[in-house]
């Protein structure tokens, strides 16, 4: 199955995602224009028995990461090695919004791929930023948009360290890590890669404008991405 289709990139970002982000605070990013490669991904999930390895219960963490139900979600958006023809240099991530998949960048034309969660229509973007910052079991602090309009979300929301939000744990909506994003000429975008609290929501598009992971994923990503890490998403 063909994953990474080739797309000329578009020159300006999603038409509000800067001012109407829920759940991740967003900036636009510079106009820019790429052609990606194609990914022929050899079809067919890995073992189960893998599965079931890749995403058990890991205690060792500063707090507890639960075993993940594999089962709940299409076997294509469980983490597996597939081929990639691309242009990117090794160590870069490339997400594809459109198939629901972040790719870290190997040696030997391989990658890593990964489900991700992804915005919802109107809170999608796209551009080249890079990874200038990462944390562990992060705070979650919402935009001051969100917490006006939910009201749920607000009755939640104590003092941290950032201002009113979540502590960092098993209730962060950022789940065991975050990967922030920042773009030349505008900083910190506010868009993160990241843990979540709904990994059954992989391969769907109903964030805020984020990519969210399984905790499972994002603890391997987030080993093998470090600060200075070349990031790169498609148009949806």
């Amino acid at each position: 199955m063909t994953a990474l289709t080739r797309r000329l990139l578009g020159a300006t970002a999603a038409a509000g995602a800067a001012s109407t982000l829920a759940g991740c605070m967003g900036g636009g990013f510079p106009a820019l224009g790429g052609l990606f490669g194609e990914d022929d991904a050899r079809p067919g999930p890995g073992p189960r028995t893998e599965y079931a390895s890749l995403y058990a219960a890991n205690t060792g963490e500063q707090f507890p990461v639960q075993a993940f139900r594999y089962e709940a979600v299409p076997a294509e958006f469980l983490r597996r090695e597939v081929a990639y023809d691309g242009p990117e240099d090794p160590g870069t991530i490339v997400v594809d919004p459109a198939a629901h998949y972040l790719y870290l960048v190997g040696r030997r034309k391989r990658a890593t791929r990964y489900g991700v969660g992804v915005g919802r229509e109107g809170f999608g973007w796209r551009g080249i930023a890079q990874i200038n910052m990462r944390r562990a079991w992060p705070d979650w602090v919402p935009p001051r948009e969100m917490v006006e309009r939910d009201p749920d979300v607000r009755a939640q929301l104590v003092e941290t360290p950032r201002g009113l939000g979540i502590p960092g744990g098993t209730r962060s909506p950022l789940g065991a890590r975050a990967m922030y994003l920042f773009a030349k000429g505008v900083g910190d975008t506010g868009y993160r890669i990241h843990g979540t609290t709904e990994p059954e929501t992989i391969g769907t598009s109903v964030s805020s404008g984020c990519i969210r992971m399984v905790n499972q994923d994002i603890i391997h990503l987030y080993g093998r991405a470090p600060d200075g890490t070349r990031v790169v998403v498609l148009a949806a």
